[in-house]
């Protein structure tokens, strides 16, 4: 007979199951990734916010992205290195810190898909409505949207983690190597029939919203370039959009296999592995993609490196 505990604080983490002789290695890898992740994200929020050039609409609301990664990753990945090292019966939490983890893991995700909307909300503009880009996307206008991605997210999670929290618990043990709302839930003896509900109608809508809105900017963004001649815009757009629409179809992808791979319950550890690399991929890359393709960027840095050349070494 299963022993049962009732609304236990404190909770005991699956975590991933790595052998003796991987351990080390796995815990290198994703320390660095990490100190990857923190360094290239924290250096381009910096960079754009000290560059006057770079306070343009694109490099700001771009802003978001980097420093969802920094805090999404930041409440993460150190607990999961802690625990890396730690033995199965060590790998505790409270039930409080878990839920602040949950929380911050799907407004991670949430936020991705809001923050990329707006972007390619302003890409549309600048390539669809160019005479009247600066008079749109004005600094109010970005206030709107960097607003609207955050609160959205906000909204649509804390409704998420507050139907979750009122379940009570009879288990304590996260299959997941760290807290999300379907690993909360399943710790009830209670029904999660309405969990399940909101859960699919949540990821439904914004599934839908997000891929509709990007394939209706898209949509008019290339029905503008084959009808221009403009070889400069044409070249501008492939330049800007194909970045933008390589992210989001990482983040999506990855984001429906995370989803679909919860309903198979043999198949946890691809989960797991899936999960951890739906926040270290886009952390690492969306300073590559979206910094180092940036003109301005690369050519601050290009600069920067050059005049170190030329200080004299005392």
């Amino acid at each position: 007979m299963e022993n049962y505990t009732y609304n236990s604080f404190t909770l005991q983490l699956e975590g991933l199951k790595v052998t003796d002789d991987s351990m080390y290695p796995v815990f290198f890898l994703l320390f660095f990734s990490y100190l990857s992740i923190m360094f290239s994200n924290v250096g381009i929020v910096v960079l754009i916010y000290m560059k006057q050039t770079l306070h343009q609409p694109m490099y700001l609301l771009f802003c978001n992205l980097p420093l969802n990664d920094i805090i999404g990753n930041s409440i993460m990945v150190p607990r999961m290195l802690s625990d890396i090292l730690s033995p199965p019966s060590q790998r505790l939490i409270s039930y409080y810190e878990c839920v602040v983890q949950a929380f911050t893991t799907h407004m991670f995700g949430t936020t991705s898909h809001t923050v990329l909307m707006i972007m390619a909300y302003d890409r549309y503009v600048a390539i669809c409505n160019p005479l009247h880009y600066s008079t749109i996307m004005n600094n109010k206008m970005m206030i709107k949207l960097t607003a609207s991605a955050w609160g959205v997210a906000l909204v649509l999670v804390a409704v998420l983690l507050g139907l979750t929290v009122r379940l009570n618990r009879c288990r304590t043990l996260i299959l997941n190597p760290f807290c999300d709302n379907a690993s909360l839930f399943k710790l009830s003896c209670e029904s999660v029939l309405i969990n399940n509900i909101y859960g699919v109608t949540f990821t439904v809508v914004l599934y839908i919203t997000s891929i509709g809105g990007v394939v209706l900017t898209y949509t008019k963004i290339t029905t503008v370039c084959l009808t221009s001649k403009n070889k400069t815009l044409n070249r501008k757009a492939l330049k800007t959009c194909s970045t933008h629409l390589f992210v989001y179809l990482i983040m999506t992808l990855s984001g429906m296999l995370i989803i679909s791979l919860h309903r198979f319950p043999q198949h946890s550890e691809y989960r797991k592995l899936s999960s951890l690399l739906f926040h270290i991929v886009p952390g690492i890359l969306n300073p590559i993609i979206y910094g180092v393709q940036s003109a301005e960027i690369r050519k601050f840095l290009s600069n920067a490196f050059q005049t170190r050349k030329v200080l004299p070494f005392f």
